[in-house]
């Protein structure tokens, strides 16, 4: 089963309108969110998802895995002191699904935190992106063959554990086809399934404090799979997962916000003209589900004139064939393609212990056919994120200032709606003598810009992303200026 569907995706990625050799320049989350706004997804914009009417979890033994999940060295990796493991946790055997994972520990690793973390899409994966381009311990060298060091990467303040999630993204699969037809409630399951397992495996970390972080699409991910653990901590003989807090970033939380802060963000950004934004201003009303023909045409020509920049930074450089020399942040755009290469390196995937069955097809950051066939999206995710606060674990949500698909305005729009009085008012942190970015503590909930990134925060920002990571970990407020 798994081989037709990768047939099938192999097929697509050989038509024009599907860019399918670099994940970023294919952008699912503005497909997906386009497809909203032209009304193809059907939800309730009052839905929020129920996620603990679900069977008994399943749980099998683990015993004699974790070794062989080690990694030995990854080709064209330079020496670390941290141990290394990958490969693949079965969530659920009747249907033949599996979940790959990356770990990489911290030096230090008996005193510090796990940190899953999971990038969005949705359909997208968390070891090409988050872990080979943003906060991982190794980048991709031009060469798709060698890795050099990220000295700024998370797993010298945590254990940091990354998930393709759900099956059918990156070296995930299911023997089941009907499996790649998903959603926000089937991924969540999952993610709690592989997290019961994977403790398991790694019994060492059962009690340790756990924190959930992600960007994007992981705006749902995130919020939702801590409230199913939450829940299912209140279940007798239940496995307890020590929760402690949640970080997301640029991360689609609500709807409506969504779409008013991306447009006037287009408009504060000088991407759009006044005519254009006044004519949206005029004309849409974000919090309905019915608008004008006069109110997306506006929203057309606003998508149209901005021109044939990066999604993600609207200040960064393409990634083309004649120039790949990195933008303000020193990031280099064709990253992806890099990334590309490397992990459809056989050499690699063996070293991975990844695509054991030797599918056809390569390994992709992003999967078109998932991000098209999601079933189950709530508008809104305010309500699981005021439970959350309201629960007592550490709630951060954060924002690169220069992201044009989920610009920091729109996460701005979000915050008075949760309600919770101001404790420690605006104020610049700290980032070696400069403004890192803005923050903002409120009584259960801490908001974070980290100024000059764009939607791949540790990407672009890496120190600063760093700086913001280890202030969420030990509980405390990034550093003020002075």
């Amino acid at each position: 089963m798994r081989g037709a569907f990768v047939l099938v995706l192999s097929l697509l990625c050989l038509g024009v309108s599907v860019q399918c050799y670099s994940g970023r320049k294919y952008d699912p989350l503005g497909k997906f969110m386009k497809d909203r706004r032209s009304k193809r997804l059907v939800n309730n914009p009052a839905e929020d998802l129920v996620l603990t009417d679900y069977s008994p979890v399943y749980v099998a033994p683990q015993e004699g895995l974790k070794e062989l999940d080690k990694i030995l060295s990854l080709p064209g990796q330079p020496e670390v002191n941290f141990s290394q493991y990958s490969g693949y946790v079965t969530v659920d055997p009747k249907a033949g699904r599996a979940l790959f994972y990356y770990f990489t520990e911290s030096e230090d690793r008996f005193s510090k935190p796990l940190v899953l973390w999971l990038n969005g899409g949705p359909g997208c994966s968390s070891i090409g992106a988050g872990a080979m381009t943003e906060l991982g311990p190794f980048r991709v060298n031009p060469d798709g063959k060698t890795l050099w060091y990220n000295r700024y990467t998370f797993n010298a303040v945590a254990n940091v554990l990354f998930l393709e999630s759900p099956a059918g993204v990156g070296f995930s699969y299911s023997n089941t086809s009907s499996d790649y037809v998903t959603g926000d409630k089937k991924t969540a399951a999952d993610s709690y399934n592989f997290l019961v397992n994977w403790l398991e495996r790694y019994p060492e970390y059962k009690t340790r404090g756990f924190y959930i972080t992600g960007e994007s699409y992981a705006g749902h991910y995130v919020p939702q799979l801590a409230d199913l653990i939450l829940e299912n901590n209140k279940i007798t003989n239940q496995t307890v997962i020590n929760l402690k807090g949640i970080a997301i970033g640029n991360a689609l939380i609500d709807h409506t916000d969504t779409e008013a802060g991306t447009f006037d963000h287009f408009w504060t950004s000088a991407l759009i003209s006044d005519e254009v934004h006044e004519g949206i201003k005029s004309n849409c009303n974000f919090s309905s589900a019915n608008n004008s023909e006069v109110c997306y045409d506006y929203r057309e020509q606003a998508y149209e004139t901005i021109g044939n920049i990066y999604t993600y930074d609207i200040y960064a450089p393409l990634c083309s064939t004649s120039s790949s020399a990195p933008g303000v942040s020193n990031f280099d755009p064709c990253s992806s393609d890099y990334v590309f290469d490397y992990l459809n390196n056989p050499e690699v995937q063996k070293a991975l212990h990844a695509n054991i069955t030797g599918v056809p097809g390569p390994w992709e950051d992003c999967n078109d056919i998932i991000s098209t066939g999601w079933q189950d999206s709530p508008y809104t995710l305010l309500p699981t994120i005021k439970k959350l606060m309201e629960s007592g674990i550490r709630v951060w949500i954060y924002s690169g200032d220069t992201d044009r698909i989920l610009p920091v305005t729109a996460t701005r729009y979000s915050m008075p709606k949760l309600g919770s009085p101001i404790k420690t008012p605006w104020y610049p942190w700290d980032s070696q003598g400069e403004v890192g970015g803005y923050v903002v503590d409120y009584q259960n909930v801490t908001f974070v810009t980290i100024r000059g990134s764009g939607h791949f925060v540790p990407s672009y920002q890496p120190e600063r992303a760093l700086i913001f990571f280890s202030s969420f970990i030990e509980g405390k407020l990034p550093p003020a200026q002075g």
